[in-house]
């Protein structure tokens, strides 16, 4: 085991890599820790969870809403939760945001921590403070950043993972390459999925990396002022049209990162976008959908990037190379369907 530590604004959050489940005994008082899951990880790790108090809740992106963490704070009632209670949040990136948000709420917070068990959580979604909740077809509308306590890395619950779930995380891996690292692409463009699910090594490697990249970023900027706004590549359009078309979320930053490479060839004259799309393919992921420009806008309009009457895009000058360009609304209009229309 590994462990690496980052200091942000309000604590310093440990990371233990190539850990054991097991190690939560050691990082938290198990008769006064609660576990948050969903059904998928529950039903697959029940020996992980033999002992430990859990709350279970209902499998997928339709059910991070407000209505799940009132069902989780009527739990944390039932089982005595108070300020002292410790919750872990032991799932995929559903998992992650709706623990966070649940604990930063209940009793005006309690502290928690997470054991992510998919790649898109171990590369993202639990990493940097995020947390929150969907308001229809409004992807993390409400929420807050608060860091968690822990994240422990458990390599060996990607075992259970289908196949769509790695596809599902490589693109955010994919993404952190495109923004902020040439010689990660590079790796990725010689390698190929079933490389890094059969190589343990490569594949620990390959997520400690990814790791170090988002929270450098956010140790940086973590309340996205400035440089964590490029994390946001690809989620302008992505988040649109996931749950609008109820697209899995690495599918729809997939197909919002191709259309920010056609913006970027507009503003930046990026020459990459092949590149971009050769890659996303040789993963799994799709890099067009046939989707209503007009509804699509109506949605993104809504996004958390937009200030004022702009919207701040993330674009690429080259790969490796990202820029925030603010786009106004009217004229991004205009772009969003000449780009949806033209594939």
């Amino acid at each position: 085991m590994q462990k690496k530590s980052y200091q942000f604004s309000s604590k310093e959050v440990a990371y233990y890599f190539d850990a054991d489940f097991s190690f939560l005994e050691k990082l938290t008082d198990k008769n006064n820790t609660i576990i948050i899951t969903d059904e998928n990880v529950f039903n697959s790790q029940k020996k992980k969870f033999a002992g430990w108090k859990t709350i279970v809740i209902k499998a997928g992106e339709e059910f991070k809403k407000q209505s799940t963490v009132d069902l989780i704070i009527q739990q944390l009632i039932s089982h005595g939760a108070d300020r002292k209670t410790f919750v872990i949040g032991v799932g995929g990136g559903v998992v992650t945001d709706i623990t966070g948000y649940a604990a930063s709420v209940y009793m005006r917070g309690v502290k928690f921590g997470f054991a992510p068990t998919s790649v898109l959580a171990m590369v993202d979604a639990s990493i940097g403070g995020k947390n929150g909740v969907d308001v229809g077809v409004y992807k993390n509308l409400v929420g807050l950043i608060k860091q968690p306590e822990f994240l422990l890395y458990d390599f060996s619950l990607l075992r259970s993972l289908p196949k769509e779930e790695w596809v599902n995380g490589f693109a955010e891996i994919i993404k952190h390459a495109a923004i902020k690292d040439a010689r990660l692409f590079n790796e990725l463009e010689k390698n190929k999925l079933s490389f890094y699910q059969k190589d343990k090594t490569a594949l620990a490697k390959l997520i400690r990396k990814n790791v170090m990249i988002k929270s450098g970023v956010v140790q940086k900027d973590e309340f996205e002022k400035g440089d964590r706004k490029l994390l946001n590549f690809g989620h302008t359009l992505g988040h649109a049209i996931e749950n609008l078309y109820q697209l899995p979320h690495g599918h729809a930053i997939s197909i919002g990162m191709v259309a920010a490479c056609l913006l970027s060839e507009q503003f930046a004259n990026f020459k990459e976008t092949g590149r971009i799309v050769d890659v996303l393919k040789k993963y799994g992921l799709p890099t067009f959908a046939e989707i209503d420009s007009k509804k699509v806008f109506q949605v993104l309009k809504m996004d958390k990037k937009k200030e004022l009457s702009s919207m701040n895009y993330i674009l690429l000058k080259k790969i490796g190379t990202a820029f925030i360009k603010p786009i106004p609304i009217d004229e991004l209009e205009e772009l969003v369907k000449s780009i949806t229309m033209s594939r």
